[in-house]
């Protein structure tokens, strides 16, 4: 908390709370309905696949085939089961990421500050909130210091309002931000009520935009299934104009229909998406939207700031340079009047109760240094916020006998810049400024004023300010942050240091952490001055950014946008908030970022750990590595299937109908858990962080990947079609053909799930992959091939027959020529690399 709060303000209490709650509710916005559940269903009795099932059921009840009609119903069941399920999997994965991601908001109760979730907010509650923060309710103001508010997302007035208890409008607003100061406000209107909720009732009817991939995938399947309502129609009239039969022709066209369908496509890329973000979430993660997942895989550049996240933000005081000593004093000469008077003087430009690891650094030394302690004594009674470009702040003290004291704190220009020196003696300084960024220490300036007038300048730079001093911090580096940086290398992604800091210090700590060409460098004001064009060639060249304030954050990260880069930037700051609403991937610090960071990120790193963005990119690409395999397995599978159903019929084949209805939904039923289950439990392949990252452009399946899938479902089927005509050339019976082609094709199903785990390793390497669901689906899938097989009412049903040993054998041997040939092409495409 950066001021103290009155102890007169006690806030509600325990009862209070419950009674407030009671009668007016809980702060949230109910602007969605809670009825997840049965829109959840209704959207699942829509799927074409369900209404193709419910079609085919009622035919065979309208024809008396009554054990047909009801395994379809089963059918219908369980396919809607898995979708049930997938879809209750992917919502409560999404809603367990919307209650971590829930802010918290600072109220006092009993006395207390506590720190609760922002939907407990009750009316009647004493809210605090400071510089930086999210206001989380209406409210009217009790208490404030140098309190200003942005209400741009109110009005459209993008200037900050100074307002108090006694202002004409001492309101605040729910969804406005806290731009500098503090402020105490009881709530008056909460939820729905307040404005913003009133206003939300008009934005709940707006759809989030869908992701290139989920736009891409969507119109792949409706295009199939265009192809399938075309093909259903020919194989009616095909069959009809055959055998005069209307129910066989429409069975037999909504066979085939069914079997073109690639509905599993859709139910996964959803499933991939929301359960990707979930396990993120458990490794310290939180991703607001699941679509940012694919784009995580995408990133070309990473954009991060120095303190707290390339270091540990543990600020050390190493040095002080007195002015008044003319001296450079260690921790060890701390206590000489000159040095510690420096010390103190930087104590007083500090928040009274400090939470930046460098104003609790100096706290706890003025402890030391200072036999006095006047703090009790004084109170901050007016504050310039840290502003200008580069920064610095200014804090004003009183007593009760009328003294005052002027402090002021930033970076080393800017104090030496308002402050009364010669301009050799500044030039000296700014020698020595420079020597101690070169060891990696951030420097602040140090300087006080006198002022006796109680109409205080404008502008904190106009007090007439006397130069005390520099104190020296050193932040080191991150524990094995130097691994860190190598991997984001290996995976062939840029990284760009945007900081605060001067370049000498920036660059120092670069070099240690491991990131390359930190020599180039240029600060914000030189950013700034220059045009679109050569501005886009320097933040290409440049990996250093030094001085930046926000207007130069957010050019940088336009720049590379221009530039087809796809952006992720780390930040923690309100000046931050820009560009990381204007990345591709806006990522925020758990601990030390703030509400208006969090708010305005995509991505929240819990623990302030910089590693986890790198698994979160390694999560990216994984998911959409597995999403493709998904994708790649149906187009395969899904070829054979279409072939063995119509060929039969429009080539005139002795048994036409070889598959009906019952062997297309088993088929379906074994693949849409393989797809949708199985590949999104896959793990990341070894090679997956080495790779450039893919163009965000790039559409899920290109020509080539394409092109191989086709051809796997082409070969399978070729190996299906030649165990049809082996079995009829040796005068099999047509319940012998059809257990023989569906047998095959049941092991090739099986053979190919463990063939596409990998486009690039071998399926010796791949068994390797720690993944039990793919086991257990094979050991269910073979355990009913060999009930419909060999347990007389169920081959009975599925009209099959028993085969022998030699059969089977003969059926898993085309199986493996017909997928296992690809380990060929695999070992082919690798030479062709290396």
């Amino acid at each position: 908390m950066g001021y103290p709060i009155p102890k007169d303000l006690k806030g509600l209490t325990e009862n209070q709370v419950k009674q407030s709650v009671e009668k007016y509710g809980y702060n949230d916005l109910k602007t969605k309905s809670n009825n997840g559940t049965w829109r959840l269903l209704i959207n699942i009795v829509k799927e074409p696949m369900l209404i193709l099932l419910i079609m085919i059921s009622v035919i065979y009840l309208v024809v008396g085939n009554y054990a047909e009609a009801y395994f379809m119903f089963a059918a219908v069941i369980f396919v809607s089961g898995i979708s049930f399920y997938q879809d209750s999997r992917s919502r409560n994965a999404m809603q367990a990421l919307e209650k971590l991601n829930e802010p918290l908001s600072k109220v006092i109760r009993d006395g207390q500050i506590m720190a609760i979730k922002t939907h407990e907010i009750a009316v009647g509650d004493l809210c605090v909130t400071e510089e930086g923060q999210i206001i989380n309710a209406d409210g009217r103001i009790v208490h404030s210091n140098d309190f200003s508010v942005n209400e741009s997302s109110l009005t459209g007035e993008s200037l900050s309002v100074f307002k108090d208890a006694d202002s004409t409008d001492n309101k605040v607003y729910s969804g406005t931000i806290t731009v500098s100061g503090l402020a105490v406000f009881e709530v008056q209107e909460i939820g729905e009520q307040t404005k913003l909720g009133k206003i939300g009732h008009s934005i709940a009817s707006i759809t989030e935009e869908k992701s290139p991939l989920q736009v891409q995938i969507e119109r792949f399947v409706k295009k199939m299934a265009l192809v399938g309502l075309l093909v259903l129609l020919l194989v009616c009239l095909a069959n009809y104009f055959q055998t005069k039969s209307f129910v066989d022709s429409l069975l037999n066209g909504l066979t085939l229909a069914m079997s073109i369908l690639p509905e599993e496509i859709p139910v996964a890329f959803t499933t991939f998406m929301a359960l990707g973000a979930w396990r993120l979430m458990r490794d310290g993660v939180i991703i607001k939207k699941s679509s940012i997942v694919e784009t995580l895989g995408s990133t070309t550049v990473i954009c991060t700031d120095k303190t707290g996240t390339i270091t540990e933000n543990t600020m050390h005081l190493v040095a002080v340079y007195s002015e008044a000593g003319q001296c450079t004093a260690n921790e060890q000469d701390y206590h000489m009047p000159e040095v510690a008077s420096v010390i103190q003087t930087a104590m007083w430009a500090s928040e009274p109760v400090p939470f930046d690891p460098m104003e609790k650094e100096l706290h706890r030394l003025y402890e030391q240094t200072e036999k006095n302690d006047r703090r009790a004594q004084f109170e901050l009674f007016h504050e310039y916020p840290l502003e200008g470009k580069p920064p610095m702040m200014t804090h004003l003290f009183r007593n009760n006998k009328g003294e005052r004291i002027i402090a002021a704190k930033g970076a080393p220009e800017a104090i030496l810049e308002v402050s009364q020196l010669a301009d050799e003696k500044k030039e000296s300084l700014r020698v020595l400024v420079d020597q101690f960024g070169q060891e990696g220490y951030r420097v602040l300036g140090v300087a006080t004023a006198t002022y006796g007038s109680d109409e205080f300048p404008e502008k904190q730079q106009d007090f007439p300010f006397d130069f005390v001093g520099f104190v020296v911090f050193y932040d080191p580096p991150k524990k094995g942050i130097e691994r860190v940086f190598q991997q984001i290398y290996e995976a062939g992604i840029k990284v760009k240091m945007i900081t605060g800091d001067n370049s000498n210090t920036a660059g120092s700590i670069a070099a240690q952490a491991g990131i390359k060409n930190a020599s180039a460098h240029i600060e914000g004001k030189e950013l700034t001055m220059l045009s679109e064009e050569q501005l886009d060639k320097k933040v290409q060249e440049i990996t250093l950014f030094a001085r930046m304030y926000p207007e130069a954050k957010l050019a940088v990260v336009k720049s590379l946008k221009r530039q087809g880069e796809v952006v992720a930037m780390l930040g923690d700051g309100v000046n931050d908030a820009p560009a990381l609403k204007a990345a591709h991937i806006g990522v925020a610090m758990g601990h030390k970022g703030t509400e208006i960071a969090k708010a305005a990120a995509a991505v929240i790193l819990i623990e302030d750990d910089f590693s986890k963005l790198v698994l979160a990119t390694a999560a990216g690409r994984r998911i959409y590595a597995n999403i493709k395999k998904a994708i790649q397995y149906i187009i395969s599978i899904h070829i054979p299937i279409i072939l063995t159903v119509s060929l039969p019929l429009f080539l005139g084949w002795v048994y036409p109908q070889i598959f009906t209805p019952i062997h297309v939904i088993f088929l379906e039923l074994v693949m849409g858990p393989t797809c949708s289950i199985v590949y999104e439990n896959e793990p990341m392949e070894k090679n997956a962080m080495q790779r450039k990252p893919r163009p965000i452009s790039e559409t899920f399946l290109n020509w080539k990947e394409l092109m191989i899938s086709v051809v796997q479902g082409l070969v399978i089927t070729s190996g299906v079609l030649f165990i049809y005509q082996y079995t009829v050339g040796l005068g099999g019976d047509e319940k012998t053909v059809r257990s023989m082609v569906f047998t095959t094709l049941i092991f090739a199903n099986i053979l190919l799930s463990f063939m596409n785990r990998s486009f690039y390793y071998y399926i010796y390497e791949t068994i390797t992959y720690k993944n039990r669901l793919i086991y257990y689906m094979t050991g269910i899938t073979l355990l009913f091939m060999l009930m419909m097989l060999y347990v007389k009412p169920v081959s009975d049903f599925f009209s099959m027959t028993d085969l022998g040993f030699t059969q089977v054998l003969i059926c898993f041997l085309v199986a493996v020529l017909s997928t296992l040939w690809m380990d060929i092409y695999k070992y082919w495409k690798r030479s062709r690399n290396e």
